[in-house]
């Protein structure tokens, strides 16, 4: 197991926990203009975060919810392991640094003092993001850290953000899919619009420090991966997210929550087609056109090629 993973399935539990005493309307708040979950975060966090001190070798990957950080963040993670050959001793103080963090692997989660463990966190650091570029630190914008950012398609995002909603404790359940879509489309949900968010990331899509690239695109890699490479090699890089569910499910307390919802909802690509009405299918490509229509990272997840019905 990762030690991302390992810090995962320790973390998750107690913030489980904390969830059955909260009331719905207080699930979330409001950071300028954007909500967060207020059991894994703050606006004391947030604030703190400004000062955050990027190193020249950090990896950043940055994305909205539920396109696919959780699962790239594994493959970069197992990646820089394998080649850094790190000794024994060297993995189990990154495990033990990375350990008393005591929060969940994402940047702007955790307590106000955070950032100050992370620093004693060895390189190479993984770090993952849901933020907007002008939302992040101005250390990692200004810094020589490599800047990895995944897209993927709107209507893919929207149901698998859906089932992510309702199986996540710490975030209010919606009653339908209707009324889910419509604060979808409305940026009323964790981390804002989903179109906000990459309109920000577009006026980076040029930046020499800075990757793009699509969900998309990966999946049709990571399938000619699976053809032409060997067990080991899978094994190293994140073969299946499947391979995760029976230690998942085995946790103690969580026989009610499908741990499956909480990270590793199926991705596989077209989903969406399965909940859409005619109508918010429509709506939703009126929206991306009005948003995003002629941008070059509109023009990168080829749209037409995966929300056409």
């Amino acid at each position: 197991m990762s030690r991302s993973r390992g810090r995962v399935i320790e973390t998750v539990e107690n913030v489980f926990s904390q969830s059955e005493n909260i009331a719905s309307e207080d699930m979330l708040f409001s950071y300028r203009g954007i909500l967060y979950p207020a059991l894994i975060s703050s606006p004391e966090t947030l604030e703190a975060l400004k000062s955050f001190e990027t190193r020249s070798d950090d990896v950043i990957l940055a994305g909205y919810p539920k396109t696919g950080t959780n699962w790239v963040g594994q493959i970069i993670e197992e990646l820089e392991s394998t080649d850094a050959k790190y000794t024994e001793e060297e993995m189990k103080e990154r495990i033990n640094a990375e350990k008393k963090l005591e929060t969940f692997p994402r940047l702007e989660f955790g307590d106000p003092g955070i950032y100050e463990r992370m620093k004693k966190l060895p390189s190479r650091r993984i770090i993952i993001t849901h933020l907007p570029p002008h939302l992040l630190p101005p250390s990692i914008l200004q810094s020589k850290a490599k800047i990895l950012v995944l897209i993927r398609n709107p209507k893919d995002t929207a149901v698998s953000y859906y089932h992510f909603y309702n199986n996540m404790p710490v975030l209010p359940s919606f009653s339908s899919w209707d009324e889910y879509f419509s604060a979808f489309m409305n940026g009323k949900l964790a981390w804002g619009s989903y179109f906000d968010h990459l309109l920000e990331w577009n006026k980076y899509i040029d930046h020499e420090r800075i990757m793009i690239i699509s969900y998309e695109e990966l999946k049709e890699v990571w399938y000619l991966i699976q053809i032409f490479f060997d067990e080991s090699f899978l094994t190293h890089v994140g073969k299946d997210s499947a391979s995760l569910l029976p230690r998942y499910y085995s946790l103690p307390g969580v026989a009610a929550f499908s741990f499956w919802y909480f990270f590793l909802y199926t991705g596989v690509v077209g989903n969406w087609k399965d909940l859409f009405s005619k109508v918010q299918n429509e709506e939703m490509d009126r929206k991306f056109e009005d948003c995003l229509g002629g941008t070059k990272l509109a023009a990168q997840m080829k749209y037409d090629m995966y929300c056409k019905a």
